[in-house]
C-alpha cells in the first residue's frame, strides 16, 4: 500500500503542488490508494493503487482540471473497490447492442452454413434478405417488439408458406441470441404468434401417368430433345424416392454395386443408403461416364454435375400431360405406391429417408384408403361365399319340399 501523507487532496492542495526535476506521487491522507502524480512538466494526474487477488494494480483516473478533486476521490473509491474484487479498475463500457441485420449474419455464418443443407440454406437466405432485414434490419435486437414481428407476419399473409418460414427463421435467430448471451431470455418477439394454416399439397402419379412419363422419356432419349443426364436423373428419382439433390450430388464412388447400395453422404436427415434395384442398375448402366468426372449426373462442362432439373422436367411433364406434378411429387408418388403395395409406414420412412415417422404420417390417409379397399375385397369374398352357402341351403330346402309334395306330403299308415 502507498504511504499516507499528511495532506488531504483537495483543489487547493493539489494546485499548490509544484513540479520538480522528476515526477513524484502524493498520496491522500484519508483515502488509502488515492493519489496525484505531479509530472516534471507541471501536469497533474489523479491515480489509484491497491492490491487485489491478482496482485498490485495501479491506474490513472483523469487529469487535474478535467475532473475536480472531489469527483476524482469518488471515482478512486469505486476503482479501489473493483481492484479488491479482482476486477479491472475501470469498468469497460457496455458493447452496443447488435442490430437485427448483424444478428442475421451471425445466425447465417454460425448456424445455417454449418447445420443446413444447400436447399434449406437457400430458403433461409431468401427469408433474411428479402423480408427480415428490409423490415427490421436497422433496429437493435432488443428494440424489436412482438407487434413488429406480427406486422411483418401480417404483411406476408398473401404467401402463407413464406410468412411461416420468415417467422421460423426470425424466432430461431432470437433463440440463438439468448443462447449467445446477446439478450435476456424471454424476449423473443415471435412468441405466441400463430403460424398460418397451410393445406398440404398432394399430387401423386397414377400408374397410367407413370406409363406416359416413361413413354415421353424414351422418346426424348431417342430424339435427343432432353439432356441425357436429366433423363437419367428423373428415372432415378422415380425409382428410388430420393430427394432431387440426393441424386444430383451422387458420385460414382458412392455407387457400391458389390453391396448393391447407393451411399448418400449428405441428406436432409444425415447419411443413408438406398438399395440398387435391378431397374436402378439398368439406369446406372446406361449412363455414359466421362473421364475425370466424379458425378453420376454429369453437367455439360467437363468435371461438372447437373445442378437443376426444373427446365427439363417442365418439358417432360407437359408432353406427358401431368403439368401440375412437381419434381418433389415424384418422391411422394414413390411413397404412396409403396403404401398401395401394402408396405408399412416404418419401412417407407426408411426407404425415403425420413428421420421421424411423423414425417411419413402424411401418407397415413392413403394407408386408410388401402385398408378400406382391402377390407372391401375381403368382405366381398366372404359375402360371396356366404351367399353361395345360403343359396345352396335354400336350393336343398326347395328340393326337400318338392319331394314331400310328390309323396303326398304325409306319412304312411299301416
Amino acid at each position: 500500500m502507498p504511504r499516507r501523507s499528511a495532506v488531504k487532496l483537495t483543489r487547493r492542495t493539489v494546485e499548490a503542488l509544484r513540479a520538480g526535476d522528476r515526477e513524484y506521487l502524493v498520496w491522500d491522507r484519508d483515502l488509502p490508494g488515492f493519489g496525484v502524480r505531479v509530472h516534471a512538466t507541471g501536469r497533474k494526474t489523479y491515480v489509484v493503487q491497491s492490491r487485489g487477488p491478482g496482485g498490485l494494480r495501479r491506474a490513472s483516473i483523469a487529469r487535474h482540471g478535467d475532473v475536480s478533486a472531489q469527483n476524482a476521490r469518488k471515482k478512486a473509491a469505486r476503482m479501489i473497490d473493483r481492484i479488491k474484487q479482482g476486477k479491472d479498475p475501470v469498468e469497460k463500457p457496455a458493447e452496443p447492442e447488435p442490430t437485427v441485420a448483424e444478428l442475421a449474419e451471425r445466425y447465417w455464418e454460425v448456424h445455417v452454413q454449418i447445420n443446413c443443407n444447400s436447399k434449406t440454406a437457400e430458403l433461409y437466405r431468401g427469408a433474411i434478405d428479402n423480408h427480415i432485414v428490409p423490415a427490421l434490419g436497422a433496429m437493435p435486437i432488443g428494440a424489436v417488439r412482438r407487434q413488429d414481428a406480427w406486422d411483418l407476419n401480417h404483411r406476408l399473409r398473401g404467401t402463407p408458406c413464406m410468412a411461416n418460414n420468415v417467422m421460423r427463421v426470425l424466432s430461431k435467430m432470437y433463440r440463438l441470441a439468448e443462447h449467445w448471451g446477446l439478450m435476456p431470455a424471454g424476449r423473443n418477439p415471435c412468441r405466441s404468434i400463430r403460424l398460418y394454416r397451410v393445406r398440404a399439397r398432394e399430387r401423386y402419379l397414377t400408374l397410367q401417368e407413370y406409363g406416359r412419363v416413361g413413354e415421353v422419356l424414351r422418346a426424348a432419349e431417342t430424339d435427343g430433345s432432353v439432356w441425357a443426364s436429366a433423363i437419367a436423373a428423373l428415372r432415378l428419382l422415380m425409382l428410388t424416392g430420393c430427394r432431387r439433390d440426393e441424386i444430383l450430388t451422387l458420385r460414382w464412388e458412392d455407387v457400391d454395386r458389390t453391396v448393391g447400395e447407393l451411399r448418400l453422404r449428405r441428406t436432409k436427415t444425415g447419411p443413408r443408403t438406398v438399395p440398387i434395384t435391378p431397374d436402378v442398375e439398368r439406369v446406372l448402366a446406361g449412363i455414359s461416364r466421362s473421364a475425370g468426372n466424379p458425378w453420376v449426373i454429369a453437367g455439360r462442362q467437363p468435371r461438372t454435375r447437373l445442378t437443376h432439373l426444373r427446365y427439363y422436367w417442365a418439358k417432360v411433364r407437359e408432353r406427358a400431360g401431368v403439368g401440375d406434378v412437381r419434381i418433389h411429387d415424384l418422391r411422394h408418388s414413390y411413397a404412396s405406391h409403396a403404401l398401395a403395395l401394402g408396405e408399412s409406414l416404418s419401412l417407407i420412412a426408411r426407404l425415403v429417408g425420413h428421420a421421424r415417422i411423423a414425417s411419413t404420417l402424411r401418407y397415413a390417409h392413403l394407408m386408410r384408403d388401402s385398408e378400406k379397399q382391402a377390407a372391401a375385397r375381403v368382405g366381398d369374398s366372404i359375402a360371396a361365399h356366404i351367399a353361395r352357402i345360403e343359396a345352396d341351403s335354400a336350393h336343398a330346402d326347395e328340393t326337400d319340399e318338392a319331394q314331400d309334395a310328390d309323396t303326398g306330403g304325409g306319412t304312411c299308415r299301416s
